[in-house]
């Protein structure tokens, strides 16, 4: 299978990044990672970049006047890499819609949250509020639309008793550590693409919409 080429958009540690490096790495991907892209300078996911010479771009949002403005800057970045797809991992930004439409289709996302349940920020917190017995995270292709595009998959955790927001927060994000790369194989397999609004899973439908819970985390 051709390696395919991946873009990843952060803003801040770049934890998912380094997940998906490492699936990249391992041969669980057949995927490179030609280009980093932040939103700010100084972050430690970018740290981790120059350390595993990962090539890396600063586009910072406030030397611009508007969004449509720095959408147009990130783009010319993106394109300069020649990716098969972009990835928003922790990427804090709302994008435009010219931008969401120049890359549809291969423009993917990982949401800390049950979607449609919680979209935006404070999503543990606001699972919390709920009282929800379940939380998790999405992997989702990107349209204008906030949070709202098509699934690709997703996995859960349980909400236990005495969770607080860090608590829930950091079971989430070990669970995105393995959903992300396994939701990237399925779409650089094959296995699924975007069309007309939905994401196709070839036949036989093999969607892999819950990731197994870990019994350990019921007792």
């Amino acid at each position: 299978m051709t390696e395919q080429r991946l873009v990843v958009l952060i803003s801040g540690r770049g934890s998912n990044l380094r997940a998906i490096h490492q699936a990249c790495t391992s041969d669980d991907l057949p995927a490179q990672i030609v280009g980093v892209i932040s939103n700010r300078a100084n972050t430690l996911g970018l740290r981790w970049c120059q350390e595993s010479h990962l090539p890396t771009q600063i586009i910072a949002h406030q030397d611009f006047p508007d969004r449509e403005h720095f959408d147009h800057a990130l783009a010319m970045a993106i394109d300069a890499y020649a990716p098969d797809w972009v990835l928003l991992a922790g990427f804090m930004r709302q994008l435009t819609e010219g931008f969401v439409a120049r890359y549809l289709g291969r423009l993917v996302n990982i949401h800390p949250s049950l979607l449609p349940a919680f979209p935006g920020l404070q999503t543990h917190q606001c699972a919390l509020t709920a009282g929800v017995r379940w939380h998790g995270a999405t992997v989702h292709f990107v349209t204008p639309e906030l949070d709202a595009g098509p699934i690709i998959a997703q996995g859960i955790v349980p909400v236990l008793a005495g969770d607080n927001p860090e608590t829930l927060a950091a079971r989430v994000l070990e669970l995105e550590h393995s959903l992300y790369p396994q939701a990237l194989g399925h779409l650089l397999r094959g296995d699924c693409r975007w069309e007309n609004g939905q994401t196709l899973w070839r036949q036989p439908y093999r969607s892999p919409q819950m990731q197994a819970i870990n019994p350990e985390l019921l007792r």
